[in-house]
């Protein structure tokens, strides 16, 4: 159906739901919905570029990204459970150990994330396991594997956590640039999984 204009108020009794045709399968993909019960969903809000699969396919490993759009404020959110993800040296990155699969968190993006002004991570269950001392980089590079060095991309220390507690929350000293890649990398050297702990980072951005 084309674009339609109505005057009055649009019912429906089975809800609305809106979304998106693959050209190649056919296949329809969820994009936004209100169930008939009222309940709103907006299941294509999520980062342009999400964490790689050395951070998905960890066992036990929770990642999940929101973007959000409201007034001129644009709010990426990142909840990651760490569970099945490994520490190994000092300023080494996290993600699934002895693989060679890419392990950043996301990537911002201007149009999907804005230019992003100020970020924060919490902690909601203290790291067990691997090492609790927890930071956050940002790099051109997407590439970026457990156990490398996070020295060897061109990066940027967006926060240096120290030991992450239960209900500890740091800000950010540095903001990423536009289309780089976070990384979850060591403040110490641990050479073990993470048996629990689980984060929540927020940044703050705006459209220029």
């Amino acid at each position: 159906m084309a674009t339609t204009t109505f005057t009055g108020a649009v019912r429906s009794k089975g809800g609305f739901t809106s979304v998106s045709q693959s050209s190649t399968t056919g296949a329809f993909t969820t994009l936004s919905s209100i169930s008939s019960t009222g309940v709103s969903s907006f299941d294509a809000n999520t980062m342009a570029v999400e964490a790689g699969t050395g951070i998905t396919t960890g066992s036990g490993t929770v990642y999940r990204s929101s973007v959000q759009r409201v007034g001129g404020i644009i709010t990426t959110r990142i909840l990651i459970d760490l569970t099945g993800l490994r520490s190994t040296g000092g300023a080494d990155i996290i993600g699934v150990n002895g693989t060679a699969l890419v392990c950043h968190i996301g990537q911002i993006t201007a149009a999907k994330n804005g230019t992003i002004l100020t970020g924060s991570m919490e902690c909601f269950e203290a790291p067990t396991g691997g090492d609790p001392d927890i930071n956050v980089h940002s790099a051109t590079e997407g590439t970026g594997v457990e156990d490398g060095a996070i020295g060897d991309l061109t990066e940027t220390l967006l926060v240096n956590a120290g030991d992450a507690t239960l209900g500890s929350k740091v800000y950010f000293t540095a903001v990423p640039a536009a289309d780089q890649f976070l990384y979850l990398t060591t403040g110490a050297a641990t050479d073990a999984d993470y048996s629990a702990g689980k984060l929540f980072i927020e940044l703050m951005g705006y459209e220029a």
